[in-house]
């Protein structure tokens, strides 16, 4: 859902390192067996999103190449995404209106649908962290924007665009918490992790003798910290920061720890695709709806100037 104005706290940015955005998205539903999260596209925007959404590019028809992922999406008529219904300023329903989804990734999903189909038809289906990479094998999403870490490990099963974004793991705790101020003060604590996330492995490299405890969703990770299950939760800053922003029983200490950069999951192997996307993403950049969305709704929870977006490929496993 959005967040209202007194419950938004602006937070630090380190380096590239930035909360994100909100945007009161609509997307398409497919009718009969539709998932929870799908919205439809007539639906009503604000003038935020309208301003967004209004000249989005859409990629000329030789871009879409026969028998590709493309043409099997403008066939269909609608782009079918990963994409979370509760992480808060990401991507996250609104309670109110359940055909609302708000947040950055959503936006750049609908960007995407627009830059393939000439409007932004989107039908989400919300995976776990360790479901992703089985949706885009089996074909059941076309993409997966879900802060996704882009790691050569991950990228053995699926494919990457981008990177689009950066971010990076930090620490949250509850707010009357004196004694945590970063990771160097997590070693013999029970530490708060979400399952399949780059915090499995990377808290016990810097504090091995920190006990882990996993969740499968953020909400649930952040609700198990404030019911005192664990002293610290480890996540993407971006996360957390949204987190915090929306609840003042919680805070972000310290700096990032890491660095995170964010991909756009796809089909292992599917170059075509690949290289279609970050073409549109390179667009998106250079049109300004990256900055736009970016600008929009980021000053709410950072002080920041607008980041020059990661070099598309400059990761490995991008």
């Amino acid at each position: 859902m959005s967040v209202s104005t007194s419950m938004r706290r602006k937070l630090p940015v380190a380096g590239a390192v930035l909360a994100a955005v909100a945007l009161t998205l609509t997307a398409c539903s497919s009718g009969s067996g539709s998932v929870p999260g799908e919205t439809s596209g007539s639906g009503s925007t604000d003038a935020a999103t309208s301003s967004l959404f209004d000249g989005a590019p859409v990629a000329d028809d030789t871009l879409i190449l026969p028998d590709s992922t493309m043409a099997k999406i403008k066939e269909r008529g609608k782009l079918i995404v990963g994409e979370a219904l509760d992480a808060p300023l990401l991507s996250q329903q609104d309670p109110a209106n359940p055909e609302n989804v708000t947040g950055f990734d959503a936006a750049l999903a609908k960007l995407l649908a627009i830059y393939i189909l000439g409007k932004p038809n989107v039908e989400i289906v919300p995976p776990a962290s360790e479901t992703r990479e089985a949706l885009l094998a089996n074909g059941t999403v076309d993409v997966v924007f879900n802060t996704y870490t882009i790691t050569e490990e991950r990228a053995k099963q699926i494919s990457f665009a981008g990177p689009y974004f950066s971010s990076g793991l930090a620490v949250a705790v509850k707010a009357d918490n004196t004694d945590i101020k970063g990771i160097d003060d997590l070693g013999g604590k029970t530490v708060i992790v979400g399952a399949n996330t780059p915090a499995v492995t990377e808290v016990p490299k810097q504090q091995p003798t920190a006990k882990l405890v996993d969740f499968a969703t953020d909400p649930q990770a952040v609700q198990a910290l404030l019911q005192g299950r664990g002293d610290a939760y480890v996540q993407d800053y971006t996360l957390l920061a949204s987190d915090a922003a929306a609840n003042d029983k919680l805070k972000v200490v310290g700096q990032p720890f890491t660095k995170e950069p964010y991909g756009i999951g796809l089909k292992h192997g599917d170059d075509d695709f690949k290289e279609f996307i970050n073409t549109w993403l390179t667009t998106i950049q250079d049109k300004g709806q990256w900055g736009q969305a970016w600008k929009t709704t980021l000053g709410t929870v950072v002080d920041s100037e607008i980041p020059t977006p990661p070099a598309i490929g400059s990761v490995p496993g991008s």
